[in-house]
């Protein structure tokens, strides 16, 4: 069922249960995915019934923002309050709007946002449910959302802001997106159907399902089509498929929960979010050579590059609740950090709400904005130059924990 949490006045309505810091749990899930999929089924429904009842109005951008931190770099500029379980988020190619997933929420999938001013553009409907991820495609006339329900992906004329092709990935619980311009494909991980769908953009229909590590989540397909890396959450796996064989390999594995993936492929390098581990790993394409990157806070989830790929942000959603309920505030803020790609330092952090979760920056590498899951609510910051960042001692690297506590 759907958790309700009254805290301060406010009421937050808890749908998320995908991700847990906690593998045991994990493994958990999967051994008894079969018993679980009517409980899964019955959840979706009343989610769904929930927050078509509750209409949250999205209200008008607002000054609150994150506490500031000692010697912080970043300034967060306005908040956005009323948007149910923001699990994704991405700006426009031209920067101008940014798009929010709006998870298992049948009345609006998708909400869409003036970047500049932060007002309401539209709320747009998918049918059956929610949404996921979004992603756009390079010139940006249309963007592309994932919808775990029912397997499906929708292309929606980025003008009009209607649906233009409804794509069906021929599998299940429909998770991350990938454009692959050489190939002409999209790509999509199929969480509940362990393997990965290539479906024709032109044509809208589905190519091939390719099988792939358990619980595949975060996935990136190299520029000139040939090789797909896998995160896989279940057992930390970081898999490389070779698009034109079919070959597949598990290059590394931690046994955490590799979850996002993002590339610099001009230096030949991939970063890879471990929300088990609280870390980020760094593969070399050429090699397949993966290390440690960077240490993190706890459940670090979705990661963003700079333009410039000089600076990684990290959204983390911070420490469980003691319960182990991912679904109640747990006892820390959530954290969005920034590193120096050169040296895998911390340049800054920026203290967030309950779970920071969907993440993006703009072309221009001018803004950033991040969702706060158990919330609702969506920050919008300025970015300062790449320069003005590495500068200094850390920025609010060497402060930030000292406010983290609740």
């Amino acid at each position: 069922m759907a958790v309700l949490l009254f805290l301060g006045g406010a009421v937050y309505l808890f749908v998320e249960f995908e991700e847990t810091e906690d593998n045991s749990e994990v493994a958990s899930v999967i051994k008894e995915e079969k018993e679980e999929t009517k409980e899964e089924e019955e959840l979706e429904e009343s989610v769904v019934e929930e927050n078509n009842e509750e209409e949250r109005m999205i209200e008008k951008p607002s000054s609150s923002t994150p506490k500031q931190v000692l010697g912080q770099k970043v300034e967060c500029l306005y908040s956005l309050s009323g948007i149910p379980s923001p699990k994704g988020l991405a700006f426009s190619p031209d920067g101008k709007e940014f798009w929010v997933t709006s998870l298992m929420n049948k009345s609006r999938g998708i909400v869409v946002f003036d970047r500049k001013t932060g007002e309401h553009v539209k709320n747009i409907t998918l049918p059956d449910g929610g949404g996921v991820e979004v992603i756009f495609n390079k010139n940006g006339s249309s963007a592309f959302v994932s919808q775990m329900e029912t397997g499906r992906i929708f292309q929606i004329d980025a003008k009009k802001k209607e649906i233009k092709k409804t794509m069906n990935t021929g599998s299940t619980w429909t998770k991350v997106l990938a454009l692959s311009q050489e190939r002409g494909f999209i790509y999509a991980s199929n969480w509940s159907g362990n393997n990965i769908s290539a479906i024709s953009i032109e044509s809208g229909k589905l190519i091939e399902t390719i099988p792939s590590v358990r619980t595949p989540r975060g996935i990136y397909v190299t520029e000139d089509g040939k090789k797909l890396y896998v995160a896989g959450f279940a057992e930390g796996e970081i898999q490389r498929i070779n698009l034109e064989t079919k070959e597949s390999k598990v290059i590394y594995r931690t046994g955490g929960a590799m979850r996002h993936i993002v590339g610099d492929e001009e230096r030949g390098v991939l970063y890879i979010s471990d929300m088990g581990n609280s870390a980020i790993y760094k593969v070399d394409i050429k090699t397949d050579k993966v290390e440690k990157f960077a240490d993190t806070e706890r459940n670090p989830n979705t990661i963003a590059l700079t333009p410039d790929k000089e600076i990684l942000v990290v959204s983390n959603r911070g420490v469980n609740h003691p319960s182990g309920n991912y679904h109640i505030p747990g006892p820390e803020w959530g954290t969005i950090l920034f590193y120096n790609t050169s040296n895998g330092k911390m340049v800054d952090a920026i203290l967030g709400g309950n779970q920071p979760t969907a993440l993006d920056v703009t072309n221009d590498g001018k803004y950033l904005a991040f969702s706060n899951f158990l919330d609702g609510t969506i920050e919008v910051c300025g970015m300062p130059s790449t320069e003005a960042l590495k500068e200094g001692d850390g920025g609010a690297s060497l402060h930030y924990k000292d406010m983290i506590k609740k």
